[in-house]
């Protein structure tokens, strides 16, 4: 009798666990897809002179909104966590990105500070490395999982308060 109790109380949790990774799954999915999406456009219409920055605050603002409506039609905690991923994604690379060489046209001589601003920020300019496309690889999605994080917190709260 007790065995039977105690396989009725794990198999809630056991469908709960997976619905739980498949909603993380698709948040995360939807998060970079909006992104994704954002980049095609850019790249469509090629606006000239556009800056990393607004680029940035573009990757973070409009995951933000869908993030926020994504939650706010259907309540879900786990679209808080995908922020998650983006720091996960962020470590590795930056351990990829420290582990590089540097030399003529690859960031000669930079510190580790140096190797990672330049090549995630291009501050004060590209670093060489990865072809310089860090910002596009590892900041904006990076940006934009943080910024749908933060949306369906926002989206969250307001549904509690009401």
């Amino acid at each position: 009798m007790e065995s039977l109790r105690n396989r009725d109380e794990v198999e809630p949790k056991t469908s709960n666990l997976a619905q739980q990774a498949i909603s993380f799954f698709m948040h995360t999915v939807l998060a970079l897809g909006v992104w994704l999406a954002l980049m095609l456009a850019g790249y469509a219409l090629n606006p000239p002179g556009v800056s990393q920055w607004i680029i940035l605050v573009l990757s973070t603002l409009v995951p933000l909104v869908v993030g926020y409506i994504a939650t706010r039609l259907h309540q879900d905690e786990m679209a808080t966590l995908v922020w998650l991923v983006g720091l996960i994604w962020i470590l590795i690379m930056s351990l990829w990105i420290l582990d590089m060489p540097t030399g003529p046209n690859a960031c000669f001589q930079c510190d580790a500070m140096a190797k990672l601003s330049r090549t995630f920020f291009s501050l004060p300019k590209p670093s060489g490395l990865i072809d310089d496309d860090g910002p596009f690889l590892i900041t904006w999605p990076t940006a934009a999982l943080i910024g749908y994080s933060i949306g369906a917190r926002f989206a969250l709260r307001r549904r509690t308060l009401e």
